[in-house]
Protein backbone atom coordinates (compact mmCIF):
# COMPACT_ATOMS: atom_id res chain seq x y z
CA UNK A 1 0.00 0.00 0.00
CA UNK A 2 1.18 3.27 -0.99
CA UNK A 3 0.17 6.07 0.90
CA UNK A 4 0.74 9.98 -0.06
CA UNK A 5 0.73 12.89 2.15
CA UNK A 6 -0.14 16.58 1.43
CA UNK A 7 -1.26 19.90 2.73
CA UNK A 8 -1.17 22.97 2.73
CA UNK A 9 1.94 25.08 4.01
CA UNK A 10 1.56 25.23 8.06
CA UNK A 11 -0.77 22.47 7.87
CA UNK A 12 1.48 19.68 9.79
CA UNK A 13 1.79 17.23 6.78
CA UNK A 14 5.40 16.56 7.71
CA UNK A 15 4.92 16.87 11.33
CA UNK A 16 2.24 14.03 10.39
CA UNK A 17 4.63 11.86 8.03
CA UNK A 18 8.10 11.85 10.88
CA UNK A 19 4.84 10.85 13.93
CA UNK A 20 3.80 7.73 11.96
CA UNK A 21 6.70 6.84 10.65
CA UNK A 22 9.82 7.32 12.88
CA UNK A 23 9.92 4.03 14.46
CA UNK A 24 10.73 2.06 11.18
CA UNK A 25 13.16 2.92 8.30
CA UNK A 26 15.27 5.50 7.91
CA UNK A 27 13.61 7.09 4.69
CA UNK A 28 14.84 7.58 1.43
CA UNK A 29 14.84 10.66 -0.93
CA UNK A 30 13.00 9.99 -4.48
CA UNK A 31 15.27 12.22 -6.44
CA UNK A 32 15.93 14.68 -3.78
CA UNK A 33 11.32 15.96 -4.51
CA UNK A 34 10.09 13.36 -1.50
CA UNK A 35 10.82 11.30 1.48
CA UNK A 36 9.61 7.72 1.40
CA UNK A 37 9.38 5.71 4.34
CA UNK A 38 7.81 2.15 4.98
CA UNK A 39 6.05 1.00 7.99
CA UNK A 40 5.26 -2.19 9.31
CA UNK A 41 1.70 -2.89 10.00
CA UNK A 42 0.78 -3.95 13.57
CA UNK A 43 -0.95 -6.83 13.45
CA UNK A 44 -1.13 -9.28 16.60
CA UNK A 45 -2.48 -11.90 14.71
CA UNK A 46 0.69 -12.14 12.95
CA UNK A 47 2.63 -12.34 16.59
CA UNK A 48 0.53 -15.32 17.57
CA UNK A 49 0.63 -17.35 14.25
CA UNK A 50 4.86 -16.50 14.93
CA UNK A 51 4.79 -18.04 18.11
CA UNK A 52 2.83 -21.07 17.49
CA UNK A 53 5.25 -22.11 14.02
CA UNK A 54 8.46 -20.15 15.74
CA UNK A 55 9.15 -19.50 11.86
CA UNK A 56 12.73 -18.60 10.64
CA UNK A 57 11.64 -15.21 9.74
CA UNK A 58 8.23 -13.47 10.57
CA UNK A 59 7.45 -10.79 7.84
CA UNK A 60 4.43 -8.35 8.71
CA UNK A 61 1.98 -6.07 5.69
CA UNK A 62 3.92 -2.98 5.32
CA UNK A 63 2.79 0.70 4.00
CA UNK A 64 4.82 2.47 2.14
CA UNK A 65 4.42 6.87 3.02
CA UNK A 66 5.59 9.35 0.63
CA UNK A 67 5.88 13.15 1.93
CA UNK A 68 6.32 15.04 -1.56
CA UNK A 69 8.99 17.96 -0.76
CA UNK A 70 7.70 20.85 -2.90
CA UNK A 71 8.97 24.05 -1.23
CA UNK A 72 8.45 27.49 -2.36
CA UNK A 73 5.24 26.56 -4.40
CA UNK A 74 1.77 26.95 -3.51
CA UNK A 75 -2.07 26.88 -5.47
CA UNK A 76 -1.67 25.83 -8.64
CA UNK A 77 2.05 25.02 -9.30
CA UNK A 78 2.25 23.60 -6.16
CA UNK A 79 0.23 20.44 -7.11
CA UNK A 80 1.11 20.50 -10.44
CA UNK A 81 4.36 19.37 -9.39
CA UNK A 82 2.54 16.72 -7.06
CA UNK A 83 1.15 15.12 -9.62
CA UNK A 84 4.69 13.07 -11.19
CA UNK A 85 5.42 12.19 -7.12
CA UNK A 86 2.09 11.03 -6.27
CA UNK A 87 1.80 9.23 -9.55
CA UNK A 88 1.80 5.25 -8.18
CA UNK A 89 -0.10 6.26 -4.23
CA UNK A 90 -3.33 3.98 -3.98
CA UNK A 91 -4.61 7.06 -1.69
CA UNK A 92 -3.65 10.55 -0.31
CA UNK A 93 -3.99 11.47 3.22
CA UNK A 94 -4.92 15.54 3.16
CA UNK A 95 -3.80 16.86 6.41
CA UNK A 96 -5.72 20.61 6.83
CA UNK A 97 -5.20 22.04 10.09
CA UNK A 98 -7.85 22.66 12.61
CA UNK A 99 -5.07 23.62 16.03
CA UNK A 100 -3.98 27.41 16.94
CA UNK A 101 -0.66 27.81 17.73
CA UNK A 102 0.86 31.33 17.75
CA UNK A 103 4.19 30.12 17.31
CA UNK A 104 3.44 29.06 13.80
CA UNK A 105 1.42 31.63 11.51
CA UNK A 106 -1.62 30.91 9.38
CA UNK A 107 -0.33 31.99 5.81
CA UNK A 108 -3.91 32.94 5.57
CA UNK A 109 -4.46 34.89 9.22
CA UNK A 110 -6.89 32.30 10.50
CA UNK A 111 -7.76 29.02 10.64
CA UNK A 112 -10.96 27.78 9.12
CA UNK A 113 -10.14 24.07 8.33
CA UNK A 114 -13.15 23.99 5.42
CA UNK A 115 -11.61 26.59 3.74
CA UNK A 116 -7.87 25.11 3.66
CA UNK A 117 -9.92 22.17 2.53
CA UNK A 118 -11.48 23.42 -0.56
CA UNK A 119 -8.69 25.63 -1.27
CA UNK A 120 -5.72 22.52 -1.95
CA UNK A 121 -8.83 20.28 -3.45
CA UNK A 122 -10.00 22.89 -6.29
CA UNK A 123 -6.41 23.12 -7.26
CA UNK A 124 -6.44 19.41 -6.99
CA UNK A 125 -9.45 19.29 -9.75
CA UNK A 126 -7.97 21.90 -11.63
CA UNK A 127 -4.82 20.36 -12.04
CA UNK A 128 -6.49 17.08 -13.10
CA UNK A 129 -8.78 19.26 -15.50
CA UNK A 130 -5.32 20.44 -17.15
CA UNK A 131 -3.98 16.67 -17.62
CA UNK A 132 -7.40 15.51 -18.99
CA UNK A 133 -7.94 18.49 -21.68
CA UNK A 134 -4.56 17.86 -22.96
CA UNK A 135 -5.75 14.58 -23.57
CA UNK A 136 -8.77 14.52 -24.98
CA UNK A 137 -7.81 17.32 -27.45
CA UNK A 138 -4.82 14.88 -28.56
CA UNK A 139 -7.79 11.85 -28.72
CA UNK A 140 -9.80 14.43 -30.84
CA UNK A 141 -7.46 14.80 -33.37
CA UNK A 142 -5.94 11.39 -33.54
CA UNK A 143 -10.31 10.19 -34.00
CA UNK A 144 -10.41 12.98 -36.80
CA UNK A 145 -7.66 10.76 -38.56
CA UNK A 146 -8.75 7.63 -38.12
CA UNK A 147 -11.65 5.60 -36.34
CA UNK A 148 -10.73 3.36 -33.32
CA UNK A 149 -12.99 1.59 -30.92
CA UNK A 150 -9.95 1.81 -28.29
CA UNK A 151 -9.01 5.44 -28.49
CA UNK A 152 -12.87 6.25 -28.98
CA UNK A 153 -13.41 4.30 -25.56
CA UNK A 154 -10.59 5.88 -23.64
CA UNK A 155 -11.81 9.58 -25.49
CA UNK A 156 -15.48 8.83 -23.98
CA UNK A 157 -14.31 8.12 -20.62
CA UNK A 158 -12.24 10.82 -20.66
CA UNK A 159 -15.07 13.34 -21.83
CA UNK A 160 -16.66 12.13 -18.37
CA UNK A 161 -13.62 12.98 -16.19
CA UNK A 162 -13.82 16.96 -17.52
CA UNK A 163 -17.49 17.65 -17.33
CA UNK A 164 -17.16 15.82 -13.91
CA UNK A 165 -14.06 18.10 -13.01
CA UNK A 166 -15.60 21.26 -14.40
CA UNK A 167 -18.54 21.20 -12.26
CA UNK A 168 -15.73 20.66 -9.63
CA UNK A 169 -16.43 16.68 -8.88
CA UNK A 170 -13.62 14.52 -8.33
CA UNK A 171 -13.30 11.83 -10.05
CA UNK A 172 -13.21 9.44 -7.70
CA UNK A 173 -16.86 9.95 -7.18
CA UNK A 174 -17.78 8.93 -10.73
CA UNK A 175 -18.31 5.15 -11.74
CA UNK A 176 -16.11 3.29 -14.13
CA UNK A 177 -15.89 -0.34 -15.57
CA UNK A 178 -12.96 -2.36 -14.85
CA UNK A 179 -11.46 -2.04 -18.59
CA UNK A 180 -11.68 1.87 -17.48
CA UNK A 181 -10.22 2.04 -14.28
CA UNK A 182 -7.15 0.10 -15.55
CA UNK A 183 -6.77 3.13 -18.43
CA UNK A 184 -7.70 5.97 -16.01
CA UNK A 185 -4.54 4.57 -13.53
CA UNK A 186 -2.56 5.11 -16.08
CA UNK A 187 -3.33 8.75 -15.92
CA UNK A 188 -2.09 9.06 -12.39
CA UNK A 189 -4.95 11.26 -11.38
CA UNK A 190 -4.65 13.17 -7.91
CA UNK A 191 -8.95 13.16 -7.84
CA UNK A 192 -9.79 9.60 -9.24
CA UNK A 193 -7.10 8.42 -6.10
CA UNK A 194 -9.05 7.48 -2.13
CA UNK A 195 -8.70 10.51 0.11
CA UNK A 196 -8.57 10.48 4.09
CA UNK A 197 -8.96 13.84 5.36
CA UNK A 198 -6.45 13.87 8.75
CA UNK A 199 -7.87 16.99 10.54
CA UNK A 200 -5.07 17.74 12.10
CA UNK A 201 -6.18 19.25 16.19
CA UNK A 202 -4.90 20.66 18.77
CA UNK A 203 -4.40 17.84 22.16
CA UNK A 204 -7.06 20.62 23.73
CA UNK A 205 -10.08 19.15 21.05
CA UNK A 206 -9.31 15.97 22.47
CA UNK A 207 -12.44 15.67 24.35
CA UNK A 208 -14.39 17.72 21.52
CA UNK A 209 -13.31 14.99 18.96
CA UNK A 210 -16.24 14.04 17.19
CA UNK A 211 -17.88 17.28 17.39
CA UNK A 212 -15.19 18.95 16.05
CA UNK A 213 -14.94 16.40 12.42
CA UNK A 214 -19.15 16.97 12.23
CA UNK A 215 -18.42 20.29 12.08
CA UNK A 216 -15.80 19.92 9.68
CA UNK A 217 -17.79 17.47 7.63
CA UNK A 218 -21.06 19.82 7.71
CA UNK A 219 -18.83 22.66 7.14
CA UNK A 220 -17.64 21.08 3.52
CA UNK A 221 -21.33 19.08 2.83
CA UNK A 222 -19.24 16.03 1.86
CA UNK A 223 -20.70 13.11 4.45
CA UNK A 224 -19.09 10.38 2.17
CA UNK A 225 -15.57 11.77 2.63
CA UNK A 226 -13.47 9.79 5.61
CA UNK A 227 -12.11 12.29 8.36
CA UNK A 228 -9.90 10.98 10.75
CA UNK A 229 -8.93 13.47 13.89
CA UNK A 230 -5.15 13.35 13.87
CA UNK A 231 -2.91 14.79 16.39
CA UNK A 232 0.41 15.70 15.63
CA UNK A 233 2.17 18.20 17.52
CA UNK A 234 1.59 15.53 21.25
CA UNK A 235 1.26 12.13 19.12
CA UNK A 236 5.03 13.23 17.60
CA UNK A 237 6.09 13.63 21.14
CA UNK A 238 4.60 10.43 22.70
CA UNK A 239 6.04 8.63 19.39
CA UNK A 240 9.52 9.39 21.10
CA UNK A 241 8.56 7.50 24.47
CA UNK A 242 9.12 4.06 25.61
CA UNK A 243 6.17 1.62 24.69
CA UNK A 244 4.82 1.27 27.92
CA UNK A 245 5.20 5.33 28.79
CA UNK A 246 3.51 6.02 25.36
CA UNK A 247 0.50 2.95 26.13
CA UNK A 248 0.32 4.93 29.61
CA UNK A 249 0.21 8.93 27.88
CA UNK A 250 -2.53 8.26 25.42
CA UNK A 251 -4.36 6.42 28.37
CA UNK A 252 -4.65 10.02 30.27
CA UNK A 253 -5.25 11.65 27.33
CA UNK A 254 -8.20 9.63 26.43
CA UNK A 255 -6.86 8.22 23.06
CA UNK A 256 -7.26 4.43 22.77
CA UNK A 257 -5.01 3.75 20.53
CA UNK A 258 -1.39 5.35 18.30
CA UNK A 259 -2.19 7.20 15.76
CA UNK A 260 -0.26 4.93 13.38
CA UNK A 261 -3.23 2.52 14.36
CA UNK A 262 -5.85 4.72 14.23
CA UNK A 263 -4.59 5.62 10.52
CA UNK A 264 -3.91 2.03 9.17
CA UNK A 265 -7.57 1.14 10.33
CA UNK A 266 -9.08 3.96 8.63
CA UNK A 267 -6.79 3.15 5.23
CA UNK A 268 -8.02 -0.60 5.19
CA UNK A 269 -11.68 0.35 5.40
CA UNK A 270 -10.90 3.20 3.15
CA UNK A 271 -9.45 1.03 0.48
CA UNK A 272 -11.43 -1.78 1.41
CA UNK A 273 -8.04 -4.32 2.15
CA UNK A 274 -7.84 -7.37 4.54
CA UNK A 275 -5.31 -9.29 5.58
CA UNK A 276 -4.77 -12.99 5.00
CA UNK A 277 -1.21 -15.44 6.23
CA UNK A 278 0.68 -17.79 4.86
CA UNK A 279 2.35 -20.08 7.97
CA UNK A 280 5.18 -22.54 8.10
CA UNK A 281 8.15 -22.97 9.45
CA UNK A 282 9.73 -20.98 7.21
CA UNK A 283 7.97 -17.77 7.28
CA UNK A 284 5.26 -16.44 8.48
CA UNK A 285 4.04 -13.66 6.41
CA UNK A 286 1.33 -11.36 6.26
CA UNK A 287 -0.47 -10.22 3.32
CA UNK A 288 -2.61 -7.44 2.08
CA UNK A 289 -5.37 -7.93 -0.43
CA UNK A 290 -8.57 -5.85 -1.63
CA UNK A 291 -11.38 -7.66 0.15
CA UNK A 292 -13.54 -10.05 -2.26
CA UNK A 293 -10.81 -11.23 -3.95
CA UNK A 294 -10.82 -14.78 -5.06
CA UNK A 295 -8.12 -17.60 -4.09
CA UNK A 296 -5.75 -17.61 -7.26
CA UNK A 297 -5.89 -13.36 -7.38
CA UNK A 298 -4.56 -13.37 -3.39
CA UNK A 299 -2.23 -16.46 -4.95
CA UNK A 300 -0.76 -13.75 -7.27
CA UNK A 301 -0.36 -11.03 -4.68
CA UNK A 302 2.11 -13.76 -3.33
CA UNK A 303 3.72 -14.51 -6.78
CA UNK A 304 2.61 -14.59 -10.40
CA UNK A 305 3.54 -18.40 -10.54
CA UNK A 306 1.39 -19.07 -7.98
CA UNK A 307 -1.82 -17.49 -9.71
CA UNK A 308 -0.55 -19.37 -13.43
CA UNK A 309 -0.63 -22.64 -12.00
CA UNK A 310 -2.99 -22.36 -9.37
CA UNK A 311 -4.28 -25.78 -8.50
CA UNK A 312 -5.72 -25.43 -5.11
CA UNK A 313 -5.68 -23.71 -1.25
CA UNK A 314 -5.54 -25.28 2.16
CA UNK A 315 -7.47 -23.27 3.98
CA UNK A 316 -7.74 -22.48 7.74
CA UNK A 317 -9.06 -19.42 9.36
CA UNK A 318 -6.82 -17.82 11.98
CA UNK A 319 -9.95 -18.23 14.55
CA UNK A 320 -10.61 -21.52 14.36
CA UNK A 321 -6.06 -22.47 13.63
CA UNK A 322 -5.54 -20.28 17.56
CA UNK A 323 -8.45 -22.20 19.15
CA UNK A 324 -7.55 -25.79 18.10
CA UNK A 325 -4.10 -25.36 18.71
CA UNK A 326 -2.00 -26.43 15.58
CA UNK A 327 -3.22 -27.10 12.23
CA UNK A 328 -3.29 -31.12 12.50
CA UNK A 329 -5.74 -30.39 15.39
CA UNK A 330 -7.58 -28.06 13.19
CA UNK A 331 -7.49 -30.09 10.64
CA UNK A 332 -8.99 -33.33 13.34
CA UNK A 333 -11.67 -30.35 14.27
CA UNK A 334 -13.05 -29.99 10.73
CA UNK A 335 -11.76 -26.34 10.37
CA UNK A 336 -9.57 -27.32 7.18
CA UNK A 337 -10.75 -26.74 3.93
CA UNK A 338 -9.87 -27.52 0.67
CA UNK A 339 -10.62 -24.27 -1.82
CA UNK A 340 -10.87 -23.98 -5.64
CA UNK A 341 -9.53 -20.67 -7.56
CA UNK A 342 -13.03 -18.39 -7.22
CA UNK A 343 -13.30 -19.12 -3.51
CA UNK A 344 -13.21 -15.19 -2.09
CA UNK A 345 -10.56 -15.35 0.85
CA UNK A 346 -11.89 -13.71 4.54
CA UNK A 347 -10.05 -11.49 6.48
CA UNK A 348 -8.00 -13.84 8.57
CA UNK A 349 -7.55 -16.98 6.27
CA UNK A 350 -4.21 -18.94 6.78
CA UNK A 351 -3.50 -20.61 3.55
CA UNK A 352 -0.91 -22.81 1.78
CA UNK A 353 -0.78 -22.41 -2.09
CA UNK A 354 -0.72 -25.05 -4.02
CA UNK A 355 0.15 -25.27 -7.84
CA UNK A 356 1.97 -26.74 -10.86
CA UNK A 357 4.09 -24.29 -13.39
Amino acid sequence: MHIGIIGLPSSGKTLVFQTLTQSDSPGSRLGGKSETRVVSVPDQRLDTLAAMYVPRKVTPATIEFVDPQVVGQTGTQYVESLLPLMRDADALVHVVRAFDNPSVSHPAGSVDPARDYRQLNSELLLADLGVVERRVERLSKDLRKMKDPELAGEYAMLLRCQKALENEQSIRQLNFSEDEQKRLRGFGLLSSKAQLVGLNLDENAIEKEREQVAQFQAAIDDPALEVLPIYGSIESEIAQLPADEAEAFLEDLGLRQTGLDRFIQASYHLLNLCSFFTAGEKEVRAWTITRGFSAQQAAGVIHSDLARGFIRAEVTHYDDLTAAGSMSKARDAGKFRLEGKTYPVKDGDVMLIRFNV
